[in-house]
């Protein structure tokens, strides 16, 4: 019946695509931590989707699935990931904690293949991406595990599960950066110190951090 309401819209925060702006980089580049930063500075809302899966209950069925993947370093399905993904955000909007009118959404962790950026493309508008070009894989890995230690992350404890982590990465993630035009993408040096890639980062976009709210007409 035309009258009955549609839950489903009275749940859903806006039927426009999200404007975003993408962060990519290897585990232990600084994806979160400079997420974190232009999110506090910058009135944007930033979303890790490591949280998002890590957060998941171990006993619900979804997050049996993430567990039975993370723990050998492999990723998800697609379509589950931009399942699981796209209800958080939802959620998200439905609770007041982001106004995707007024707010950039700085996306960590997701996309991860070319398969899920076009599934992406439903529900995200890009406005720019950020490529954190990672320090060797020593490094990287020295960082993880000195976070697993402070956060007790067990997924980064594992030097195999770290190796093929990073693998994926190089075999899949960085490969999507082709399916983006190249005018979207700004690369920075992540083997600085987080204060010196946040002011980079603002050196290049403050124009676009700078004026994240939107006018509709």
């Amino acid at each position: 019946m035309k009258n009955e309401l549609d839950i489903q819209s009275l749940i859903s925060g806006t039927s426009r695509p999200y404007r975003s702006i993408l962060i990519f980089g290897p585990p232990g580049s600084g994806k979160g931590t400079l997420g974190k930063f232009l999110s506090s500075a910058g009135n944007h809302f930033h979303l890790s989707s490591g949280e998002i899966f890590r957060g998941l209950s171990p006993e619900s069925p979804a997050g049996k699935l993430y567990h039975s993947y993370a723990g050998k370093g492999h990723l998800l399905p697609d379509d589950v990931t931009l399942g699981i993904w796209h209800h958080y955000v939802e959620g998200l909007i439905a609770t007041n904690r982001y106004f995707p009118h007024q707010q950039l959404l700085l996306l960590d962790g997701i996309p991860r293949t070319v398969p899920q950026a076009q599934l992406l493309e439903k529900y995200i508008q890009i406005m720019h991406i950020i490529v954190l070009d990672p320090p060797p894989t020593e490094d990287l890995i020295k960082r993880m595990k000195r976070r697993a230690l402070i956060e007790r992350r067990v997924d980064d404890m594992d030097d195999d599960v770290l190796r093929t982590r990073m693998q994926v990465y190089a075999q899949d993630t960085h490969k999507l950066l082709e399916h983006y035009p190249a005018s979207l993408i700004s690369r920075f040096n992540a083997g600085q110190r987080p204060l010196e890639v946040l002011r980079d980062v603002l050196s290049k976009l403050s124009h676009l951090l700078s004026h994240s709210e939107e006018s509709y007409v």
